[in-house]
């Protein structure tokens, strides 16, 4: 239940989604004797999606979530890491099982920073965790990609566990916390995206996953951007829903007692 009505939150959560469908009852709403508040809506849903196109509303949205888990420092020192923890969502499995061949999206980093770390760190097992976040159509799971990726990438068979169920960041903790096994006193870092990294590590220190964060995929350049507009509208309403909705999910799975924090922070 959890995981469709976070679907169907996600759905209408995104700024895009939202000023559309009020555009569209705008529209809907012409012929009608309510034109007038239809002619309202359809004029303002065009300028909300110019603003949230062209501004810099995104970039100011993510940063703040970008900038709350520094980048990993390897010269803090400490023993190596024992494990390796990748979230999927850089993975379309229907482009991949159409193509044959691992179709890897715009989060890519995800899955491109492992071979470095595998090669710096050995001993360090790696653990791909994720399944199918579809509602409706069956896109398949990552993780058989997942797997003949890093191997492609001269990752050992062996040194590889793979979490194929998860369909949420939840169920990613839940469930790789349980083929994991971690023992007291080991170290595994948790490679996701720079804006998502606050809600996973929430998520792992709710279920008492200790993990240190290793983020990637960064969107902006910091606080540089939050002044910088998009050359098109297309890349500033992904930036927004992308942004919009990752705030929302920090405060629905607070509020639902699933994650330790409203805004997790680095530990001390």
């Amino acid at each position: 239940m959890f995981f469709v009505l976070s679907k169907i939150l996600g759905f209408f959560a995104t700024p895009s989604n939202l000023v559309m469908s009020l555009g569209l009852l705008g529209l809907l709403l012409l012929p009608t004797r309510f034109a007038l508040g239809g002619r309202w809506l359809a004029a303002g849903s065009l300028i909300m999606l110019a603003l949230l196109g062209f501004s810099p509303i995104g970039n100011a949205l993510i940063i703040p979530l970008e900038q709350r888990f520094p980048p990993w420092d390897a010269a803090r020192g400490g023993p190596a890491p024992d494990g390796i923890i990748v979230l999927g969502g850089a993975i379309s499995p229907d482009v991949s099982a159409a193509r044959n061949d691992p179709a890897l999206n715009e989060a890519a980093e995800r899955m491109t920073a492992i071979p470095e770390l595998a090669r710096r760190y050995p001993d360090a097992r790696v653990l791909f965790s994720g399944g199918s976040g579809a509602l409706i159509y069956d896109e398949g799971n990552e993780a058989d990609f997942a797997l003949r990726l890093f191997e492609s990438l001269g990752i050992a068979r062996a040194r590889i566990l793979l979490e194929d169920r998860s369909r949420n960041t939840v169920e990613n903790a839940l469930f790789s916390m349980a083929i994991a096994q971690p023992k007291s006193g080991e170290r595994w870092l948790l490679v996701t995206s720079g804006y998502h990294m606050p809600r996973a590590i929430g998520i792992f220190r709710k279920v008492g996953f200790a993990v240190e964060p290793y983020p990637v995929d960064w969107r902006t350049r910091g606080m540089a951007d939050a002044w910088r507009p998009f050359p098109t509208m297309g890349e500033g309403l992904r930036r927004s829903d992308i942004a919009v909705r990752e705030w929302i999910g920090l405060a629905v799975y607070w509020l639902m007692g699933q994650s330790s924090e409203l805004f997790p922070a680095p530990s001390r």
